[in-house]
């Protein structure tokens, strides 16, 4: 199902994947338009977001406290810079490709492969990474549990 106001992983803010879909799902659920099943957050489920502040070196729930107080996504980029760290251009390439292939013949492919099977995605040879799994499983209806997200 398409979610209104999420974007995709693939999209960048300031360079950088994820973040501005981690924003978003911080604003759906505080607008209580995040649907069940969509993980925030640090913990066993909140993977990618977790990933994400400790790339930039910022706390998540501090993190969501600033972006419940409002601004854009610069803004709030503009203050994890400020409260984390800034990396360079370089460090960006390499989280750009790591979180772009991340499930694609690494450590995760497995967990991959059986969330796919659980979503009915058993059959896309298109879905190889999580991004795609979000992507996919956004596109062509969704399922009332999603996973990794």
């Amino acid at each position: 199902m398409s979610i209104p106001g999420l974007r995709s992983s693939y999209d960048e803010v300031g360079g950088i994947v994820f973040f501005g879909r981690m924003l978003d799902k911080i604003r759906l659920e505080a607008a209580g338009r995040l649907p069940p099943g969509y993980h925030l957050g640090t913990g066993d489920r909140g993977w990618s977001d977790a990933r994400c502040c400790r790339f930039l070196d910022i706390d998540y729930a501090a993190l969501a406290e600033r972006v419940r107080a409002g601004g854009t996504d610069d803004e709030v980029l503009a203050w994890c810079f400020r409260h984390g760290r800034r990396p360079d251009a370089e460090a960006i390439e390499v989280w750009n490709g790591f979180m772009r292939k991340r499930g694609w013949r690494d450590a995760s492919s497995e967990a991959l492969a059986a969330v796919k099977r659980d979503l009915g995605l058993g059959h896309r040879d298109d879905v190889q990474t999580w991004f795609d799994l979000h992507r996919a499983d956004e596109e062509d209806g969704g399922a009332s549990e999603r996973q990794a997200r």
